[in-house]
């Protein structure tokens, strides 16, 4: 599969839904693992690092599951077309700035990517819309049993998977969930839930992982420990915790529109108006009024299968896609001009807002 058949089809988690859909986004499973013989990527020299890639690569590329998949290494794509792949989060921001010997395999969907020579020589992840942890660590144990077979992986009968970073020794396994949380935001909330979360051992990141800002008021939660617990352990903690912050963001909902309708109107009345409209729009902003939007679908303002519209407006409207569309390197304020272009495009044949129909979630407290 070349790169532009890839760009032409959204990937399958951006286009469906899945359970819990209205606040979880999507749930990624990742698995860390390296091979014996060979010094990991980051100690590893340049022909070290091809070594290992001609081992990995064409394995990896006989799976079932990567049938005519797209198979490229690194260096053999520009940084417009690397920036896409960190945009739709099927790469790492570090894989994307990896030189020589680094090479990324996904299958047609873009649901199951492999990182090969990140910083470990595999980075395997399963993508999948709404809450699903097990469903992706099922697909990805399925993988990881079959490579298995055919790598050496390095394993220690005390530390586990061996690996680059000592916080990933164990399972080396990091599972998490993509969060929708605008009513836990809105009502100064999310505070004292990353704290929480921050507390019993999970991490709360942003749109793009560690290190980044928690654009739409997409917050992502996962899990730190990876030794001495099993993998079902980890995913049964995390989906407890998981339950529990959408069940505060439910409640968080319910409030606003019991409490504070005429600011819930405003917020998301205001987002769609200027989206509809505006001529020039900068990133940041144009994620955040899409996402109010977005909260309006799942408040019943907008049609619940407009809420697509919205999911793949969130990626599209990123600086690389915006610059693949136009077919040429923007500044930033064609960009914003392009952005804001695209989303009057998206949404001029959606009906306007019908507060009448505003739904207030399901609060476990007025039950």
């Amino acid at each position: 599969m070349k790169f532009e058949t890839l760009l032409r089809k959204p990937a399958e988690w951006m286009r469906s839904t899945g359970p819990s859909h209205e606040i979880v986004s999507t749930s990624r499973v990742r698995l860390a693992r390296n091979i014996t013989g060979h010094p990991f990527p980051g100690w590893g020299k340049h022909q070290e690092r091809i070594a290992v890639m001609g081992i990995i690569r064409p394995i990896v590329e006989q799976l079932p599951e990567m049938r005519d998949s797209f198979s490229e290494e690194m260096t053999s794509l520009n940084a417009i077309q690397k920036q896409v792949l960190v945009e739709r989060h099927l790469v790492s921001r570090e894989h994307a700035a990896k030189g020589p010997g680094c090479a990324t395999v996904m299958n047609r969907q873009q649901t199951v990517s492999i990182m090969i020579n990140e910083e470990d020589h595999l980075r395997m992840q399963a993508l999948r819309p709404g809450l699903q942890l097990r469903a992706a660590f099922e697909q990805l144990s399925g993988i990881d049993s079959v490579l298995e077979q055919k790598l050496d992986f390095a394993f220690d009968e005390n530390y586990g998977y061996l690996t680059s970073c000592p916080t990933n020794l164990g399972t080396g396994m990091r599972a998490s969930a993509m969060l929708h949380l605008p009513g836990l935001v809105l009502s100064e909330q999310i505070g004292q839930t990353i704290q929480g979360a921050n507390r019993i051992g999970l991490a709360v990141r942003g749109l793009y992982g560690e290190g980044t800002e928690a654009l739409a008021n997409l917050f992502q939660i996962s899990n730190q420990a990876t030794l001495g617990r099993s993998e079902e352990a980890i995913i049964d903690h995390l989906e407890t915790v998981i339950q529990d912050i959408m069940e505060s963001e439910r409640n968080a909902r319910f409030r606003l529109v019991e409490e504070k309708p005429a600011m819930i109107m405003d917020q998301v009345g205001r987002a769609f108006a200027i989206l509809r409209y505006a001529h020039t729009l900068p990133s940041k902003e144009a994620l955040n009024l899409l996402s109010l939007t977005r909260l309006g679908c799942d408040l019943g303002v907008f049609a619940p299968e407009d809420a697509e519209i919205v999911n793949l407006l969130l990626t599209e409207i990123q600086p690389a896609h915006l610059q693949v569309e136009a077919k040429r390197r923007l500044s930033a304020e064609e960009r914003d001009s392009l952005r804001a272009e695209i989303i009057r495009r998206n949404l001029k044949n959606l009906p306007e807002p019908d507060f009448n129909g505003i739904v207030p979630p399901r609060d476990s407290e007025h039950e």
